[in-house]
């Protein structure tokens, strides 16, 4: 019996093949692009999810650990809050808007200040470029004609899963990071897609994330070289799913996240909204948890990467090595505190705890002294300073944190996630071969019946490695430098404003 995960996530596709032990029988990644055609816009092609996830499965099956034949269910997950419009024929309308877009601006700020009341007491949160509704308004305004052609909207991993099945719906928990939904009556809101001059009927019908939604067509079939009739699970959000796969299944546990974005999730059994957060149901029944994020953290490494490791990326090529356990290397040489420079790593605005698009990345700190592996260095401990600054909302909130749990492709890096303990000051619980991905086959295996219920899915098939723990002597020099980190944003936002402007 295998259980196949889908991850379309923000970067790139994660495939994991699990069985019902939870043992790993094999695995695939592929990335694509994110374009910008223009300074805060984020806009990706549907069509390159699709090529990604043939890609991979194409792969899976010429390495031959998995028997697609005895594949029994497949579920998938992606990032939220990207709206794919398709027209009467199904086809694709435009370039998707992904959640890092920041084109949103001033209809964010509009539908605070006008409807915020409404929206935060109907949907738990306030406008902010981020969320489908704001980006749905420019359309409106912006792009009449595109939203003209629209008669059906779909998600990120709702577009892959249609184009296997043919099948056209969403889950709850997607529905959620659209502002579009009534999280009291769990319902699509019709007051707050007249907002947006949105019609109800080009949403899509919702359905839990553990639900059998369709099965594989022969045109499914045909496109991913994967069997007919495999029963194909809803699914959810990579950030619900993500958590869940790494045992945050109580209230009060914490996951830090290292991936594309940065998250600091705290599990309750009730809705906590708050303005300066994001509410959401969990993937257990009758949980929630509420995030604190940041627009970007490893996306930052990658840029990073791109555009100022040649040396690396080309010994990477001749050594096979990974080009961030290169990056890692180098980084180690540098001091903590990478000798004095700070890195605030706001390439694309910021979310938590600012909401403030206009904020800018900057190397502060600078000297002859500095080397590449300073650079480094100092551009891991930004991402995990970021996350600090986040985790000041929950301090504030009062919510009990009773454990930290680390994910992402970040977490891979044992120099990140020494990091991470030595900036938080507490012990770091990594899951081992957790990711969403994982925790969308376990959904799978949930949605037809091999696993009693969410909870048994994880509990039978997650792994822990021994927690890392901080040094008092490191922890106590990061808070010094967190306190500059905070000091550094408060004096440079209003330059980063005026920068906006240019």
């Amino acid at each position: 019996m295998i259980l196949l995960g889908i991850d379309i996530g923000t970067s790139g596709c994660k495939i994991t093949a699990i069985d019902e032990c939870g043992h790993i029988l094999d695995e695939g990644f592929a990335e694509y692009e994110t374009s910008h055609p223009q300074p805060g816009w984020a806009e990706e092609d549907p069509e390159d999810w699709c090529v990604a996830v043939r890609g991979i499965l194409a792969e899976l099956k010429e390495r031959g650990a998995v028997d697609f034949a005895d594949i029994s269910a497949i579920a998938l997950d992606g990032s939220t809050h990207n709206a794919v419009l398709l027209d009467g024929e199904m086809k694709v309308v435009r370039p998707t808007i992904m959640w890092t877009d920041q084109r949103a601006v001033a209809e964010s700020a509009e539908l605070n200040g006008v409807h915020g009341e409404a929206v935060f007491g109907t949907a738990y949160q306030m406008a902010a470029p981020t969320w489908t509704l704001p980006q749905m308004l420019w359309l409106q305004r912006h792009e009449p004609d595109a939203l003209a052609r629209t008669s059906h909207v779909m998600f990120v991993k709702d577009y892959v899963r249609y184009r296997l099945t043919g099948e056209w719906c969403t889950d709850t928990i997607e529905a959620q990071g659209t502002l579009f939904f009534d999280m009291a009556r769990k319902q699509w809101s019709p007051e707050l897609c007249g907002l947006a001059g949105i019609p109800l009927d080009i949403l899509p019908p919702l359905v839990s994330p553990t639900d059998v939604v369709g099965k594989v067509t022969a045109g499914g079939a045909a496109e991913f070289g994967l069997p007919v009739g495999i029963p194909v699970v809803c699914g959810c959000s990579d950030s619900a799913v993500e958590g869940y796969a790494a045992g945050a299944v109580e209230p009060g546990s914490c996951i830090l996240k290292l991936a594309t974005a940065g998250n600091v999730n705290v599990m309750t059994d009730r809705p906590v909204p708050h303005p300066k957060t994001l509410t959401y149901s969990h993937v257990v029944p009758g949980m929630w948890y509420t995030v604190v994020a940041t627009n970007t953290a490893a996306r930052a490494q990658r840029w990073f990467r791109d555009h100022f490791c040649a040396a690396e990326l080309a010994e990477a090529e001749r050594t096979g090595r990974s080009v961030y356990a290169i990056m890692d290397d180098e980084a180690a040489q540098s001091p903590l505190g990478a000798d004095g420079l700070f890195f605030h790593p706001y390439l694309q605005g910021e979310r938590a705890p600012y909401w403030d698009p206009q904020l800018r990345a900057s190397f502060v700190g600078a000297t002859m002294r500095h080397t590449h592996a300073d650079f480094v260095r100092a551009l891991l401990e930004g991402v995990v300073f970021s996350l600090r600054d986040c985790f000041r909302t929950i301090e504030e909130m009062g919510l009990p944190v009773t454990e930290f749990r680390l994910i992402g492709g970040g977490a891979k890096s044992a120099l990140w996630t020494q990091i991470v303990a030595d900036v938080f000051g507490y012990p770091i619980i990594v899951p081992q071969g957790c990711d969403a991905s994982f925790g969308s086959a376990l959904l799978a295996g949930v949605g037809v019946g091999v696993f009693a219920d969410e909870r048994s899915a994880v509990q039978q098939c997650l792994k822990e490695g021994d927690p890392v723990s901080p040094a008092p002597e490191r922890h106590a020099r990061y808070q010094k430098l967190t306190s500059l980190y905070y000091r550094i944003h408060d004096v440079l936002a209003d330059v980063y404003h005026d920068l906006g402007t240019l």
